[in-house]
Parts: structure tokens; C-alpha cells; sequence
């Protein structure tokens, strides 16, 4: 099955939003003010790459592979696939991604596309959830296994915060994995999200419900919903 389109650029930005002291922290720590060639991989409508442009100390080159989203991105915008990036090799000394890797299919040729055109000493970072450990409660607001068959129907890879520091290690990078570490209050955007996957009748009338008996508990605290996040930075050395 086709990937399904972008989400609408309201959503990515609520969701570059909510990230963004977790992608704070990990640019400070890669130096972001002194990267000079920055790739934002997966750039999408440009969530983050003015955020990218402001802090970083050169040019960004915006990466995605629908060429009407990447267009409006305020870089270098570039039309291409994380599989096979059309740049020379060492190109850059700082690639981004954010909730990309998700969707690349196959993971480890995106990850030796990114080592390709990392120059020695440059570092990746990525923000990729993990739907297999989502924690929701009640279990009447839960939609974790619904997010796991539309991704899998999807052709993407729920699991994929998991699973990639082995990928990135095995392709020679050294790896740091941090988590998301405040449980935040759930957001009803998530529905909204889980609506731009493809869902059988089934599913959608369960996601209805969800939301439903979400919109009925009104204390903050009366629901749980957490999608973990792995925060990776990997070094090329």
C-alpha cells in the first residue's frame, strides 16, 4: 500500500511543538551554532527547519519526498528519498530527522545513506517513537492497537525507536539513546493524527469511541496517554 499523505501542517507543527524541548536539548548538546551544513531530513512542510536555519551557524538543505510540501520549507529544498540521497559524500556535519524513519521502509540503507553523507566527526540526531510501547489508561481511551495495524498497513515501522541504535551501531556510529522523561497531559490531537491512517470501518468506529469516553473525563488527570519517544544522537567518527 502507498504511504499516506503528509498530515496537515497544523498538525506537524503541534507535534514539532510538543517536541521541541526534547530537540532543544539535543542540538545544544551537538553544538548546532557551529554545525555549518545541516540536512533536514524528511523536512515535511518546514516544522523545524527554521528552527534549524535560526540556530544553526550555516546553510540547511530541506529533504523530503513530496516535493509540494518541501517547497515551502524557507531552505535549499530538495526532492528526494531518504534511501538514496542526492548529495556527494560528506556532505554535511549535522543530519536531522523527526519522525522520518518511521516511514522510509527500508531503515538500514536510510541509515547508511545518512553515515554516507555524514563527514567524519558529524552527528545525526533522530526523534522516533515507539507505538508498541504507547501507556494509555483507562483502557476505554486506548488506541495503541489501532495504531499499530494502520502503521503496519501503512508500510511503516511502529517499533522503529526500538530498533534503531542497533541499525545506526551496526553501521559504525556511536550512539547515545535518551527517552522523553515528563509524561505529559494527552493532547486530542492524537485522534486527529490516527485519522490520516488508513482505517477499517472496524477501527474507525473504535477510534470514535476512544475519543468519546476521552472528552468525558475532564479532571487533567483522569487519563493517561503516552507515546514514548527514543532521542538519539550517533556520531560518525
Amino acid at each position: 500500500m502507498n504511504k499516506p499523505s503528509l498530515p496537515a501542517p497544523t498538525l506537524l507543527a503541534e507535534q514539532a511543538a510538543w517536541l521541541a524541548p526534547a530537540r532543544g536539548r539535543l542540538l545544544r548538546r551537538v553544538g548546532v551554532a557551529r554545525r555549518r551544513r545541516i540536512l533536514d531530513l524528511g523536512a515535511g512542510y518546514g516544522a523545524v527547519t527554521g528552527e534549524l536555519l535560526r540556530r544553526g551557524g550555516g546553510w540547511v538543505a530541506a529533504l523530503d519526498r513530496e516535493f509540494t510540501a518541501v517547497s515551502h520549507t524557507p531552505a535549499l529544498n530538495v526532492n528526494g528519498d531518504a534511501r538514496c540521497l542526492p548529495f556527494r559524500s560528506e556532505t554535511f556535519d549535522l543530519v536531522f530527522c523527526q519522525c522520518v524513519l518511521l516511514w522510509v521502509g527500508d531503515v538500514a540503507t536510510a541509515v547508511a545513506e545518512i553515515r554516507r553523507v555524514l563527514e567524519a566527526g558529524g552527528v545525526f540526531i533522530a526523534l522516533e517513537p515507539d507505538y508498541a510501547a504507547m501507556i494509555e489508561q483507562p483502557p476505554d481511551i486506548a488506541t495503541r492497537d489501532l495504531w499499530l495495524a494502520a502503521l503496519a498497513r501503512a508500510g511503516a515501522e511502529p517499533e522503529i525507536g526500538r530498533k534503531l541504535p542497533g541499525i545506526l551501531t551496526a553501521q559504525g556510529l556511536t550512539v547515545r539513546v535518551d527517552l522523553l522523561e515528563e509524561v505529559e497531559r494527552p493532547s486530542p490531537t492524537r485522534f486527529d493524527f490516527l485519522r490520516t491512517l488508513p482505517l477499517t470501518p472496524t477501527e474507525q468506529t473504535t477510534l470514535n469511541q476512544a475519543e468519546t469516553a476521552a472528552r468525558r473525563l475532564p479532571e487533567p488527570w483522569a487519563q493517561i496517554a503516552h507515546l514514548p519517544f527514543f532521542l538519539i544522537t550517533a556520531e560518525r567518527p
